[in-house]
């Protein structure tokens, strides 16, 4: 999602720094780095009456005698900045309606090539995590593609797909009306307590469209209407959500490749034009790169202020515990840390995704300056290769490094297609992990460590590349 915003996170920083440089605040100065601030908004595709809304608010804030006369002013001119944006945002985490009594219907509408049948298929799978019984249907008839690309989507997820009868029926008789209702049968016989109804999509906005659309949502009486917008059609697909909005009363909002490098426009203009919330991101291809959208965290984003309760929630969710503690313990209270156990540190940090993605989640400001930017030379086939090189080598060997000698070195090259060389460094950062660690549980930190887990442990991370 970071990508996204990189062009517009480095200008703010040059606005904010600029601002840094100036020996008192005034008013010239402020209305100075603010249009550094709109020029920055408007380069990232954000709607130009969002822009000018957004700049007037801050203006109106940043130039009162309370700011200018303030030990630190630079610092509340930021937190202003960062408030608008939340309020631009959204300011609280959109909640997702439920029905009182199941199933709860989501309606999905948007354009053809939005994303919204693997967005149905994520949606399912994020239910699913949450304890819900998802049921998933195309009643895109028009489509064969469209309803078979959704039945790869649910096996996939392992999700219940209710397919229905088109032999013999015309598109325009009544079909889409049909699946639906029998859909929604199909749930309550099979205690499924959603429905996620992936109906079809135009290359453009239509009336033939919006009909079928209001006559599902008269059927269905759906809890939440999500429209999917592609994040990088920029204002195209503001203009979109509003003329859905317009026309169905939208519940929410998901964006679809969030992690792209367009300019990211959407994202701060599509709440603030039709009023409705942003509920989901998708951030990968993979069904469970989908997550509740955060305006506090995606502000702390783009301000350059990272978003580590993503990468907590992130670590707490994908990495065993159990494992963890066991590891901080052996390693920690003297019991050794063997290349068994420096291979699963590798697997666990890889459950957290790429490292890319792992260090865009930290600040780009203080101690962890400069992180963001090393992200993109971090060679992640090093992960792959360090593994392979501790495959290679015999349990034996795993369990006592020492044992490791020239002739040894080789074979396991020779076994992982790497060199004698890569061995030797693998050894090496090793041996340094294995002397912090001691270190460590001398100096009295294992238990502290212990209660941190795998999270107290990610610091040696940064060591793994070449």
């Amino acid at each position: 999602m970071v990508a996204m915003f990189e062009n517009l996170t480095e200008k703010l920083q040059r606005a904010f720094k600029h601002l840094r440089g100036q020996g008192v605040l005034t008013e010239e100065n402020i209305v100075e780095a603010l249009g550094e601030i709109r020029t920055a908004l408007l380069d990232a595709d954000v709607n130009l009456n969002v822009v000018n809304e957004l700049i007037e608010h801050i203006r109106a804030k940043a130039v009162g005698q309370s700011v200018l006369t303030a030990l630190s002013p630079t610092e509340q001119v930021i937190k202003i900045v960062h408030d608008e944006l939340v309020e631009l945002l959204g300011r609280d985490t959109a909640r997702f309606k439920f029905a009182s009594k199941p199933p709860t219907v989501i309606l999905m509408a948007g354009l053809q090539g939005s994303g919204k049948t693997t967005t149905s298929g994520k949606l399912a799978m994020w239910l699913k995590k949450g304890g819900h019984r998802p049921m998933l249907v195309s009643v895109d008839v028009y489509r064969p593609a469209a309803r078979e690309q959704l039945k790869v989507v649910a096996k996939s997820i392992e999700a219940r797909l209710y397919e229905g009868d088109l032999r013999g029926e015309a598109p325009g008789s009544g079909l889409v009306e049909r699946l639906a209702k029998e859909a929604r049968r199909e749930a309550m016989i099979m205690g499924c307590d959603t429905l996620i109804v992936d109906t079809a999509g135009r290359l453009a906005l239509d009336d033939d469209l919006m009909r079928e659309m209001e006559r599902l949502k008269k059927q269905l009486d759906p809890q939440e209407i999500l429209f999917v917008a592609d994040a990088m059609t920029g204002q195209d697909a503001v203009n979109s959500a509003n003329e859905f909005h317009r026309r169905l009363s939208i519940t929410g909002v998901v964006l679809t490749k969030m992690d792209g490098d367009s300019r990211g426009g959407a994202a701060l203009s599509i709440r603030h034009v039709t009023g409705q919330p942003i509920k989901f991101v998708g951030v990968g291809e993979k069904p469970d790169a989908f997550e509740p959208f955060h305006p506090d965290r995606m502000t702390g984003r783009i301000l350059g202020m990272g978003d580590m309760m993503t990468l907590l929630e992130k670590a707490e969710g994908s990495l065993d515990r159990r494992k963890s503690e066991e590891l901080a313990k052996k390693a920690l209270l003297g019991d050794g840390f063997t290349l068994e156990d420096f291979r699963e540190q590798l697997r666990q940090i890889k459950k957290l995704g790429s490292m890319e993605s792992i260090l865009k989640m930290l600040p780009s400001v203080g101690p962890f300056a400069g992180l963001q930017q090393a992200s993109k030379s971090v060679d992640e086939r090093q992960f792959v290769r360090l593994e392979a090189i501790i495959n290679s080598m015999t349990p034996k060997e795993r369990r006592n490094a020492d044992l490791i000698n020239g002739s040894r070195r080789k074979r396991i090259a020779a076994g992982s297609g790497t060199t004698v060389q890569d061995v030797n460094q693998l050894l090496r950062q090793h041996a340094q992990m294995s002397k912090m660690f001691k270190q460590m549980g001398k100096g009295g930190m294992a238990k502290q460590m212990m209660r941190g887990g795998m999270a107290g442990l990610m610091g040696g991370k940064q060591k793994f590349g070449r």
